[in-house]
């Protein structure tokens, strides 16, 4: 006999990150994980280790100081911000408290494998809806809302397909929900959109008792070893997020570097621009080898490739794993025939695109 997990939980595919290594192979460009290939802020690194001396005390419970400073980045209410051990803490919670067994999370067809991952932990049940060109459809979402929908997920932009969603179309979302599900728009990707037709969702949140944004400083900011996430809420929200969560879930030094992060205007300008710049060359030298690539407005691109064998997205990971370069796969999405690569610096960009360039004329690796 042995203590047996609640229904649901032996059901979930275990969530697997992009790999930073491989056995015998000399690693020269990790894509896998959409990471900055700056790094984070010098600034960041400089704040994280002022707390070298004072890792015996306990962080402040509340992340008091950083959300002050996002609410000054933002022009936000401070009050309404909830600070979580990476975005993904803070999904995770958001379904914890607001559906169970017997009710639905819906989500797009290519949405963030959490969503899913969230719902059978708590024993309710995803739905996904499917996508029109590889964006989520707002009608299509809309259609599969039933009194047993609890919350819906949106990733803005949205990983791996780096597809995005103009202001209008997401407001159209927000009012075709009922006011009884909460409708959770994942912004993790928001510092890299120029668009003037986006928004990340602030003035949804401002106007509504259902509607959360989550945003994370794994991305652009480059401190996705530090686990840091945030999310905007009504009042409402806030108070519930608050009365679960850890009372010390962000440790002092991600608190630390996330402030001096959010200074740095400089530097995430620069990891803005490099990325525009880098994206784009990649995206024009893999369509000039014959390749599908989506356009994306995220740190990295969704590549398609035949599906014969030896000409598959299957070999041509292999490929770029004897090169040491490490895109990931992207099957658990229900996309085996595609590879999603992260912009990485310059050289790991061309490197990539040489790399790729030799794969499609079949030249050993």
């Amino acid at each position: 006999m042995a203590p047996t997990p609640r229904p649901g939980i032996m059901d979930i595919a275990a969530y697997v990150p992009g790999s930073h290594s491989i056995p015998g192979v000399e690693i020269k460009a990790v894509l896998s994980a959409n990471e900055n290939p700056l790094g984070p802020s010098p600034r960041a690194v400089a704040a994280y280790r002022a707390l070298a001396e004072k890792l015996h005390r306990y962080p402040e419970g509340g992340s008091s100081v950083l959300r002050a400073a996002l609410a000054r980045q933002y022009g936000l209410d401070a009050q309404r911000i909830v600070c979580g051990n990476g975005s993904d803490e803070l999904l995770g919670l958001l379904v914890h408290a607001y559906a169970g067994p017997g009710d639905e999370v819906l989500y797009s067809q290519y949405g963030f494998l959490m969503y899913p991952i969230a719902a059978k932990a708590n024993g309710a049940t995803p739905v996904t809806a499917p996508e029109k060109d590889y964006r989520a459809d707002v009608d299509a979402i809309l259609k599969r809302v039933t009194p047993r929908t609890k919350i819906v997920f949106l990733a803005n932009p949205n990983n791996p397909t780096g597809s995005v969603l103009p202001r209008e179309e997401v407001q159209r979302l927000a009012d075709g929900l009922p006011k009884t599900c909460l409708f959770v728009i994942d912004a993790a990707y928001a510092e890299y959109v120029v668009s003037n037709d986006y928004s990340a969702g602030v003035e949804l949140v401002d106007g509504r008792d259902n509607v959360v944004m989550t945003r994370t400083f794994s991305k652009i900011h480059g401190l996705a070893g530090l686990r840091l996430g945030w999310a905007y809420c009504p009042a409402n929200v806030a108070d519930v997020l608050n009365r679960i969560r850890g009372p010390f879930n962000v440790n002092a030094a991600a608190q630390a570097a996330a402030v001096a992060a959010l200074e740095d205007v400089a530097f995430t300008d620069a990891t803005r621009t490099h990325n525009d710049i880098w994206r784009g060359w990649l995206a024009d030298r893999l369509k000039a080898l014959g390749l599908t690539v989506l356009p994306s407005v995220g740190n990295f691109l969704l590549v398609r490739f035949a599906a014969t064998p030896g000409h598959n997205a299957v070999a041509a990971d292999a490929y770029l794993a004897r090169r040491g370069i490490i895109p990931r796969k992207v099957a658990a999405y229900g996309l085996p025939d595609w590879l999603r690569i992260t912009i990485g610096t310059e050289a790991e960009t061309r490197a990539t695109a040489e790399a790729l360039a030799d794969f499609v004329a079949g030249k050993p690796a």
